[in-house]
């Protein structure tokens, strides 16, 4: 068999099961999705054919627009947070010292957590009496947060949780750095360049696809594993500061039976993300722009 195919053929083979596995579970349910959101469906009876009344439905709805206002807060704070945290873990252990093979299974440790046992954890952390965040900063002096109870606080509180849970980005920047290769860095050295300029005019250009890839995935990651935390922690209160879409489309869906209107949400958020996503592709050809300047 391999005597006969070639190299490039075994790799699209090899490929053959993920393509077939998003076709599946992704790209159909996509569409099917897509369908639901032009009928009126409550799961008891035929859908129905209602065109756009679905997102018109959207449009007067002050629900959704708070919903997508905390998912677009969330998402500023949380996406940034997580790549920067990523990439500054990635540079401190890139080198092989004592115990940093430790210290990068500690950094994956939480990716590995179910998401359900990892909120009821945090539920603890952040309780507002005996929760050992609230008793650490008042040991240091710092005011307590009423965390799950403040809208403010609350949704910062998701971002912290997630901050940790970074182990996959952390891996993938691993690796980016080491495909660069030590002699790049020498010959900068030579030439009078510190730490910083080799950080910039080096490492972050070359990371450059590294960081887009992750950026897109936690732009999409970021918000549907909000879903847990938000449903153990707040239910998406306090004042609905943590009713993200995922949650509202599961309350619309699930709570309401009114899978349509719950369709024409999750299409409107495929929308959504796209934006985001054109908009962070526009920004870096500007940036690589300055840089071959």
């Amino acid at each position: 068999m391999k005597r006969f195919l070639s190299y490039r053929r075994q790799l699209h083979l090899f490929l053959l099961p993920y393509l077939l596995g998003s076709i599946l579970l992704t790209l159909l349910p996509a569409l099917a999705t897509t369908a639901v959101a032009f009928t009126r469906y409550n799961a008891l009876q035929p859908p129905q054919w209602v065109g756009l009344n679905n997102f018109a439905r959207l449009l007067d709805s002050p629900m959704v627009r708070i919903s997508l206002y905390s998912s677009l807060v969330f998402l500023a704070l949380a996406v940034p947070l997580r790549l920067f945290a990523a990439l500054a873990l990635a540079l401190l252990m890139q080198q092989k010292r004592r115990f940093f093979g430790f210290y990068r299974a500690a950094v994956y440790l939480p990716t590995l957590i179910p998401e359900t046992a990892y909120a009821l954890i945090w539920l603890w952390i952040f309780n507002p009496l005996y929760g050992p965040l609230n008793l650490a900063l008042a040991w240091l002096g710092f005011p307590t947060p009423a965390w799950l109870t403040d809208p403010q606080a609350a949704r910062f509180a998701i971002v912290l949780m997630l901050l940790l849970q970074i182990g996959e980005g952390f891996v993938v920047l691993l690796a980016g750095l080491q495909q660069i290769p030590r002699a790049v860095y020498e010959a900068a050295h030579v030439d009078g360049a510190d730490g910083w300029r080799s950080f910039f005019y080096i490492t972050l250009p070359l990371l450059t696809p590294w960081l887009l890839l992750l950026t897109f995935r936690d732009l999409i990651m970021s918000l549907q594993n909000s879903f847990t935390p938000t449903f153990v922690l707040t239910y998406g209160g306090p004042y609905y500061a943590t009713t993200f879409v995922p949650l509202l489309v599961y309350e619309v869906g699930f709570d309401l039976f009114d899978f349509g209107l719950a369709a024409a949400i999750l299409v409107v958020l495929y929308l959504f993300l796209l934006l985001l996503i054109l908009g962070t592709l526009s920004s870096a050809r500007e940036v690589m722009g300055l840089y071959e300047e």
